[in-house]
């Protein structure tokens, strides 16, 4: 099998095209290195094509797949440059749709929870969206125009997938807007108390990205198109972070609880309503604990 991977030397997308060669397949990666690291990309076989997804004229000089992977976008939703995030993630998204639909090619793309916003919970994908800052509002336009020029008897497969919380390996390069996981792991490794926001008690569906990879490649199977949840259905609070991290890092530190400068613009609850995935039999297998005990043990712990 023959995959384009977009985004394929960022976080997500890295742990993709590794779990597709593990699995035989030909994989392309597609990226222009501005939100990626070519770190992530050493010891994969992958074919490297460095270029814009906004550039038209791409898609002529890129051959045919059997299947494509779009994760390509600016997924930094503090970043003040609109214009860009809008033509990055939805123009971009487009190119490579319409690209797909010439040539018959299935499509995996990847969508957010973010377009739920604080609305009501388990986010159910049938649910109103509500999504708070431009990235969300990015990803939400790629699935009313997916669903707007998909479906047609004869057109390829086209899924998109909304990624809850995710973290794990090869999540290094993203400075800032890396996971909780990894900010407080370095936090504890130097002895320091963790720093989080009062009281801990806020929510989220944390999803480790060995599921998420697995999920996303799962998806190329779907017989109809489809937009799917991709979190484990289950709500952690960042207390329960902490606790997971002092037992496999075998430390007993206490908690330094700060103001929360984001109120307003911040998701206090996140979880993902996995009922479809469930009858896709497409779902998370890692619970937060033993996410978190194969990243620290087998990846932190060795990286730094």
């Amino acid at each position: 099998m023959k995959v384009l991977v977009t985004g394929g030397a960022g976080f997500i997308g890295s742990n993709i095209v590794e779990l597709l060669e593990s699995k035989n397949a030909k994989v392309t990666v597609l990226d222009d290195f501005s939100h990626a690291s070519y770190k992530n990309l050493l010891g994969l076989k992958a074919d490297v094509v460095c270029a814009d997804i906004r550039n038209e004229s791409l898609y002529k000089k890129l051959p045919k797949f059997d299947a494509v992977i779009h994760l390509a976008a600016i997924t930094e939703t503090t970043d003040k440059d609109d214009t860009k995030m809008m033509t990055v993630n939805f123009e971009g998204f487009k190119n490579i749709l319409q690209f797909c639909l010439k040539n018959k090619t299935k499509l995996v793309y990847a969508s957010s929870a973010g377009v739920y916003g604080n609305g009501a919970s388990p986010m159910k994908e049938t649910n109103d969206v509500v999504p708070h800052n431009t990235y969300a509002y990015s990803k939400l336009m790629c699935d009313v125009y997916a669903d707007k020029y998909c479906g047609k008897k004869g057109q390829p497969l086209v899924a998109g997938v909304r990624y809850f919380n995710v973290y794990g390996p090869k999540e290094y390069h993203k400075g800032l807007s890396a996971s909780m996981m990894f900010h407080l792991y370095n936090q504890m490794k130097a002895g320091n108390r963790p720093r989080i926001f009062k009281y801990g008690e806020q929510k989220r569906d944390f999803i480790y990205v060995k599921d998420v990879a697995r999920m996303t490649v799962e998806c190329l199977g779907l017989k109809k198109n489809t937009v799917l949840n991709v979190g484990t259905g289950i709500a952690r609070s960042f207390n329960d972070i902490i606790a997971a991290l002092n037992k496999t890092m075998k430390l007993d530190l206490g908690t330094e609880y700060i103001d929360n400068p984001y109120k307003g613009f911040y998701q206090d609850f996140t979880q993902a309503d996995i009922t479809q995935g469930k009858k896709l039999k497409i779902t998370a297998e890692y619970s937060l604990e033993d996410g978190i005990h194969d990243y620290v043990t087998n990846y932190l712990s060795k990286a730094f």
